[in-house]
């Protein structure tokens, strides 16, 4: 905390083709063939992106063999999020060898089935930009990030994993928010870090994507031991009015979406 208010934190920074990505796709005059030649400078990039184009989430008639085709056939906003997955998984798999490599891809697999169970939520339920909220759900823990790489500078946190659960929980959303306006996210997806553990917000009447993630955030948790959210009531949790949802109804939509959600994990994770 000492390190936040003197602006000292070591936090996560996006590559710059990233950035640069994102702000094309903001720019409703930019071309596609504008946002494929960026995309185009990245090898890694552009192979991710023809992979998904030809997903069986997204794959058309004919196969894709150039970026552009891709962009067109993915969008945009979907593209950008293409590109934050894949800086995403770099960043969470970056430290192979550390002290806290198995707690960084619990994290990450962890990301990318509430970004799953979000964007399936977003399309089924609400009017929300279905794309958006995937990228809602990939990136809401991201204040995560720099515990788990300051942690072993403190050994007795780290032999004790129920203290570094203690600082996690107090201490990510806060840090999440910091981490996404560095990165110069709208505050829509700002706010799904920031506030996506607090259950009982209701700031409007209408859905919002950290609504979204809330209540794929809360199903992400069902069924595992050590459930931080096993004593919960959903029926009292404002989110799933919003979407329309009592906690039954909610269950049985998953379960019947559990195909495209096992896809849409399979095409973040890579």
């Amino acid at each position: 905390m000492d390190d936040v208010s003197k602006g000292q934190l070591d936090l996560p920074t996006l590559p710059e083709v990233a950035l640069k990505v994102s702000k094309l796709v903001n720019d409703p005059m930019v071309s596609a063939d504008k946002i494929a030649k960026l995309v185009g400078t990245d090898a890694a990039l552009s192979a991710r992106l023809l992979q998904v184009a030809n997903s069986v989430f997204f794959r058309g008639l004919n196969s894709v063999d150039n970026v552009r085709t891709a962009v067109v056939r993915l969008g945009g906003v979907c593209v950008r999020n293409v590109v934050a997955s894949l800086v995403m998984r770099q960043i969470y798999q970056a430290d192979k060898m550390g002290a806290v490599k198995k707690d960084l891809l619990e994290l990450w697999v962890h990301g990318a089935r509430v970004a799953a169970i979000s964007h399936v939520l977003a399309k089924r339920f609400t009017n929300l930009n279905a794309d958006e909220a995937m990228l809602g759900g990939l990136i809401h823990d991201i204040g995560v990030l720099p515990i788990l790489k300051r942690a072993p500078k403190f050994p007795e946190v780290m032999e004790d994993k129920q203290m570094l659960q203690r600082v996690i929980s107090k201490m990510h959303q806060e840090l999440g928010k910091l981490i996404l306006e560095e990165w110069h996210f709208p505050p829509s997806l700002v706010s799904v870090a920031a506030e996506h553990e607090d259950l009982m917000r209701d700031p409007n009447p209408e859905p919002d994507f950290t609504d979204v993630v809330l209540v794929a955030n809360l199903h992400s948790y069902m069924g595992k031991a050590n459930n931080k959210f096993s004593d919960v009531d959903w029926n009292e949790i404002p989110a799933f009015n919003k979407l329309g949802l009592t906690p039954e109804t909610s269950i049985k939509a998953m379960a019947e979406a559990q195909e495209d959600i096992s896809e849409l994990q399979k095409i973040i994770s890579g």
